[in-house]
């Protein structure tokens, strides 16, 4: 039955998407349909609906934007950025690993301790470097408007407290579709392969995994630290998320409200970052409260995990080429 209900749906969307007017006549609506994984409480939401405010705002009226959060279109970023993809729907924000799989270069995001703080972060992300790839995106038929905060990702699990790379040995462990990720993992000890975000909560309440990663948000706002004990802030990765849309379609609006969109972007950049640094805040202590065992890292730790990582940093250095990693480090630090 959900199978059948997930169907009609989506033939739904796709007849809607052929009876929309063309975006260059400007008396008419055009409707941008975003959907994301996310819950209500997220930021991304939250900032979400200040993005559609705005962009009917500014458009007076001639764009209309309908959000669909909490997976209620797609139960996996991988099929939400393939909907986009092919026009079914106009936008989505997916974790940046699943993008990985349309454009291999994006994997150097995918490997840790890239960046020890926020600022770093961005000022690759937001410059030259980070540009650079959301160009390489229109080769897709996506457009990448800005990156936006996912945070630093952190270990949990239902076992035991994590220190260094050994303590993941044998562990069932959840990764995110990045082929880097699941490297990265088995190289620290666990038994690492993907899972699909949506149905995550039901597989570590079961057993069918122990442990996974994500920041701190995350876990909160998908109610995941219910069904776990156990959170070791490693923060091995900082994972983006990017705000996605179809190309053809960018490029079918007219130039005043590609920048209405443009402009838009920008905003939920700016604000949902700063939400979301609010929030890991205020959610790491409920979760706490709430009994979840939190534990940090020493630096001597961290080098371990660094460590164990290095030949998976010198196999992809050989596989992604064009200097890609030097020149990521080289943004980071100049």
């Amino acid at each position: 039955m959900k199978k059948t209900i997930f169907i009609a749906l989506m033939l739904t969307l796709v007849l809607s998407a052929c009876g929309r007017p063309n975006q260059n006549e400007s008396s008419e609506t055009t409707t941008i349909r975003l959907a994301y994984l996310v819950s209500e409480s997220h930021s991304s939401h939250i900032i979400g609906e200040k993005f559609k405010e705005q962009i009917e705002e500014e458009s007076g009226g001639r764009l209309e934007v309908e959000l669909y959060p909490s997976g209620s279109l797609f139960p996996s970023d991988r099929e939400a950025v393939e909907s986009v993809q092919l026009g079914n729907v106009e936008m989505t924000i997916p974790a940046l690993a699943v993008v990985s799989s349309f454009n291999k270069n994006f994997m150097v995001l995918d490997l840790p301790f890239l960046f020890d703080n926020y600022e770093e972060a961005y000022k690759v992300l937001d410059g030259e470097y980070g540009q650079s790839l959301l160009d390489e995106l229109e080769d897709y038929n996506l457009k990448g408007l800005v990156y936006a905060e996912n945070g630093f990702r952190h270990i949990t699990n239902n076992e035991r407290p994590i220190y260094e790379p050994e303590d993941l040995e044998g562990l069932k462990f959840r990764t995110l579709e990045s082929p880097v990720q699941t490297d990265i993992f088995k190289s620290f000890g666990a038994n690492a392969s993907p899972f699909a975000f949506g149905e995550m909560y039901t597989a570590l309440q079961q057993g069918t995994y122990d442990a996974m990663e994500g920041p701190i948000s995350l876990y909160y706002t998908s109610n995941l630290y219910e069904v776990q004990e156990y959170m070791s802030l490693v923060g091995q990765y900082y994972m983006p998320t990017v705000l996605l849309m179809n190309n053809d379609f960018y490029e079918g609006l007219p130039e005043d409200l590609q920048k209405v969109v443009m402009d838009a972007a920008i905003m939920f950049r700016e604000e949902q970052r700063e939400l979301a640094h609010q929030q890991d805040e205020e959610y790491l202590e409920v979760m706490k409260e709430d009994g979840l065992k939190v534990n940090d890292i020493t630096e001597e730790q961290r080098e371990a995990f660094i460590e164990a990582a290095e030949p998976v940093y010198e196999k992809y250095d050989e596989k992604l080429g064009n200097n890609l990693i030097d020149d990521l480090f080289e943004a980071r630090d100049e």
